[in-house]
């Protein structure tokens, strides 16, 4: 039985060492779909997820993750990438959506002006936020923002390494998804931050502009595949009530 949010977000744990219990590769890839379907900042949705099941290239990103027992002893791998280079892909895409879904003869005013404003928001303000050129036009704008700042609201992540964390962000929503996902169906994860970024991407055969958010690991755990109890720093140090 499939377990509720709140007991996979319980059940959940980073898991080191797996068993040599194989999983169900179509099971795992449904949680991908569900990690297709995590929040994403404009709907660009700037992600990829490898799915692996190949046992040469796990080998291979063991390797690559320093041959840690989370990837040694994995059954398959997920290594979900950031792409904010597909911007302008995905910018269009959102258009071809819109246009679909308002291609009626008879719009009404409210309908017209929702398709105006979503449309002139993907042709106009995402260029103007994404666009840059060796980072200049991203300093340029942050400057030129934080004046406006001045005198009202605005936005102000523009420069490059602030468009690269808001995709990082949303890749690890949906990262977070897939987790929670497999261990609704009592499979386990484990992401693993240390691993040779640059070798999975030529593993992997990414572009440049690719980046890997994070490699997680998959299987079912062994017995001595979670280390130790949970420890979590006491819940009022990091609630702050407003």
């Amino acid at each position: 039985m499939e377990k509720t949010a709140s007991e996979a977000i319980t059940y959940r744990r980073s898991t080191r060492v797996y068993k040599d219990d194989s999983i169900d590769t179509d099971k795992v890839k449904q949680c991908l779909v569900n990690a297709s379907l995590a929040p994403t900042s404009s709907n660009l949705q700037l992600w990829e997820f490898y799915h692996i099941t190949d046992k040469t290239v796990l080998s291979k990103l063991a390797e690559a993750c320093f041959n840690q027992s989370a990837a040694k002893t994995a059954k398959q791998m997920v290594v979900v990438v950031s792409r904010k280079d597909l911007w302008r892909k995905r910018a269009k895409a959102n258009i071809e959506f819109l246009n679909k879904v308002y291609n009626k003869p008879d719009l009404s005013e409210r309908d017209l002006k929702r398709k105006t404003m979503a449309t002139n928001y993907y042709k106009k303000l995402i260029p103007t936020i994404y666009i840059d050129f060796l980072g200049i036009l991203g300093y340029i704008k942050f400057f030129v923002f934080q004046i406006v700042g001045l005198f009202k609201p605005i936005y102000r992540q523009t420069r490059l390494s602030d468009m690269r964390i808001v995709a990082h962000k949303s890749a690890g929503l949906a990262a977070q998804n897939f987790m929670i996902s497999m261990a609704a169906i009592g499979y386990d994860t484990c992401p693993m931050e240390g691993s040779d970024t640059l070798r999975v991407k030529r593993i992997l055969g990414l572009p440049r502009g690719a980046e890997i958010n994070m490699i997680i690991s998959c299987g079912i755990r062994d017995d001595n595949g979670i280390y130790g109890p949970r420890f979590r720093v006491p819940f009022e140090d990091v609630y702050v009530e407003v």
